[in-house]
C-alpha cells in the first residue's frame, strides 16, 4: 500500500554568500526524508518541497509565503541565518505553522511556532568563552558580519569577559557576503591581540581566515582563532589556513558515538568519501526526524498536536542524546570544544559531561561564578536576566 503523504517544506539559499552551508542542510534534510520514507516504523511519507531563497533576505518571507499558500505545508524546516529566521517568524506565528530551525543561534527568542534544534547561546558561546577565559586571555578581538547573531554574540561575549574583567579590544563588522577583508586584518597584525573571535558568515569568514592566516605567518605572529559556527565542509573551503581554530559546537564529525559512526558511513556512502556533514546539516537532519517521530506519535500533523508529541522525547543523535525542552520550544544538547587540524577534521579536547538544558535567555548563569573543576558552568543561585 502507497503510504500517505504529508508536505514539508524546507527553505535553504542554493545560492548566495552563504550556498555552501545551504547546500549542507539540504543534502542532511533529504537525506532523513529518504531514510524515513523507506523506514517501515513510519506509517507515513514525508513529501519535501524545496525552496531557495538564494541568500536574499527578503526572499525567505516570499518562499516560506508561497509553502503555506500554495502548498499547504504546516511544517517547515530550515533557514541558516538569524537574519532569515526573523523573516520568517511573523508568517509562520500569523498561520500558525511550526519553523524547525536546524542552525545554532544567539538566543534570546521563544516562540510557540519555532522549534530550535540548533545550540543556544549557553551550549557554544558560554564553553568557549569560559576556556579562553581560564587558559588564553582576558582580552578578546572580535569580527563579525553586520546582522542579529554577531551582535547578541559580542554582546553575550563582552558581559562575560568584563565580569572576568576583561575586555573586549575592538568589534569590527563586515555585511553579509562582504570581501573586502584586508583593513580588518591590517588592524590585527597591527595591534596584535591575544586571540580573536570570528563570527562572520559564509564567504566572508572563508576570505578572512585566508587573509588572516597569510598576514600573521608573515608577521610571525601566532593567535588563535575562535568560531562558534565552523565546520568540517568550510574547513576544506578555506583550506590550510583553517587549521588551529578553537571551535565550539554540539556536533563535530569526529564524535566518537555508533550513532555517529553510522551517521557518516551513510553520508559518505551517499555523498562521496571526501566529503563531511557539517553542524547545521546534522541539526537538519536530526530536525527532520524529531518532526517525524512527533507525526508518528500524534498521528497528525496539527502543530499543537505534533508540538506536544516531540516535547521530552529522547531521540540518540548522531551527536547524542538530543530531546526538545516543552517549556521554551529549545532543544536540550550537549556542548563540545574542538581545533581544527590540518587534515580538514576537529580533534575535540573537552565535552560536557551530560546533555545540558537549554537557557536561551541566560536567566541561569551567574557570569561572575567560575566553572567546574570538569569545565561546566555553574547555576546562578539566583534567576539573573541578561541585560
Amino acid at each position: 500500500m502507497t503510504k500517505p503523504s504529508i508536505p514539508v517544506g524546507i527553505i535553504c539559499s542554493q545560492h548566495g554568500p552563504y550556498q555552501a552551508m545551504g547546500r549542507e542542510i539540504l543534502k542532511s534534510a533529504m537525506m532523513a526524508v529518504d531514510e524515513i520514507n523507506n523506514q517501515d516504523e513510519f506509517d507515513f511519507a514525508i513529501s519535501a518541497h524545496v525552496r531557495d531563497p538564494r541568500g536574499i533576505i527578503s526572499e525567505y518571507h516570499t518562499v516560506c509565503d508561497d509553502l503555506i499558500r500554495n502548498v499547504g505545508v504546516e511544517h517547515i524546516i530550515g533557514c541558516y541565518t538569524s537574519a532569515s529566521r526573523k523573516q520568517v517568524l511573523p508568517i509562520v506565528e500569523r498561520t500558525d505553522r511550526l519553523l524547525w530551525y536546524p542552525a545554532r543561534y544567539e538566543g534570546f527568542e521563544c516562540s510557540d511556532n519555532v522549534i530550535y534544534v540548533g545550540a543556544s547561546p549557553n551550549h557554544n558561546v558560554l564553553p568557549l568563552v569560559r576556556y579562553v577565559l581560564d587558559n588564553l586571555s582576558r582580552e578578546i578581538f572580535c569580527v563579525g558580519s553586520n546582522y542579529v547573531w554577531t551582535w547578541e554574540t559580542n554582546r553575550v561575549t563582552r558581559e562575560l569577559v568584563t565580569a572576568a574583567k576583561g575586555r573586549i579590544l575592538a568589534e569590527r563588522l563586515l555585511e553579509l557576503g562582504e570581501s573586502a577583508v584586508t583593513h580588518i586584518v591590517d588592524e590585527i597584525v597591527r595591534r596584535r591581540p591575544p586571540v580573536v573571535f570570528n563570527t562572520l558568515v559564509g564567504s566572508s569568514s572563508y576570505d578572512f581566515i585566508r587573509a588572516f592566516h597569510a598576514a600573521t605567518a608573515a608577521a610571525g605572529l601566532d593567535i588563535p582563532m575562535l568560531s562558534c559556527s565552523l565546520c568540517e565542509p568550510e574547513l576544506k573551503i578555506a583550506g590550510p589556513a583553517s587549521a588551529g581554530c578553537i571551535t565550539s559546537s554540539a556536533y563535530f564529525e569526529s564524535i566518537r558515538l555508533p550513532e555517529n559512526r553510522a551517521f557518516v558511513a551513510r553520508w559518505k556512502a551517499r555523498y562521496g568519501e571526501h566529503s563531511s556533514p557539517s553542524v547545521d546539516g546534522q541539526s537538519a537532519y536530526v530536525a527532520v526526524y524529531l518532526l517525524a517521530r512527533a507525526l508518528q506519535r500524534a498521528g497528525t500533523s496539527n502543530i499543537g498536536e505534533v508540538r506536544r508529541a516531540a516535547a521530552g522525547h529522547r531521540y540518540n543523535s548522531p551527536q547524542g542524546p538530543v530531546w526538545i525542552d516543552g517549556s521554551n520550544n529549545h532543544c536540550v544538547l550537549t556542548p563540545r570544544l574542538a581545533v581544527s587540524n590540518a587534515e580538514g577534521q576537529f580533534d575535540i579536547f573537552w565535552e560536557a559531561e551530560a546533555p545540558v538544558r537549554p537557557d536561551p535567555y541566560l536567566t541561569q548563569l551567574d557570569i561572575a561564578a567560575s566553572p567546574a573543576r570538569d569545565g561546566t558552568l555553574p547555576n546562578a543561585p539566583h534567576l539573573r536576566v541578561v541585560k
